[in-house]
C-alpha cells in the first residue's frame, strides 16, 4: 500500500507559538491519516533504512526540528 509522509509545517509553528507538542509527521495512505512525532522507514525483511524525526527541543546545529537520516544510499535528484 502507498504511504505519503507529510510535515505539517502549521503544526510546528503552532507548537513554537503556543508551546505545545502536537504531532507534525502525518503518513497517509488511502485508508487513514496517522500522526507522529516520528517514523521509521523499514524494508520488506524489517530492518531500519531510515527515520524521520521531529524534535523540537534537540534540534540540529543548524536548527532544523525535522530532519531524516539513513545509512542508506541516497540519489540526488536536482530540478532542471
Amino acid at each position: 500500500m502507498k504511504k505519503i509522509i507529510h510535515v505539517n509545517q502549521h503544526n510546528i509553528k503552532r507548537n513554537r507559538k503556543n508551546d505545545s507538542n502536537d504531532p507534525v509527521i502525518t503518513v497517509k495512505t488511502y485508508k487513514s491519516n496517522r500522526y507522529a512525532h516520528g517514523v521509521v522507514i523499514k524494508d520488506k525483511e524489517d530492518n531500519e533504512i531510515a527515520r524521520l524525526i521531529y524534535s523540537p527541543n534537540k534540534p540540529l546545529s543548524c536548527g532544523a526540528e525535522v530532519w531524516l537520516e539513513t545509512r542508506m544510499e541516497v540519489e540526488i535528484i536536482q530540478d532542471g
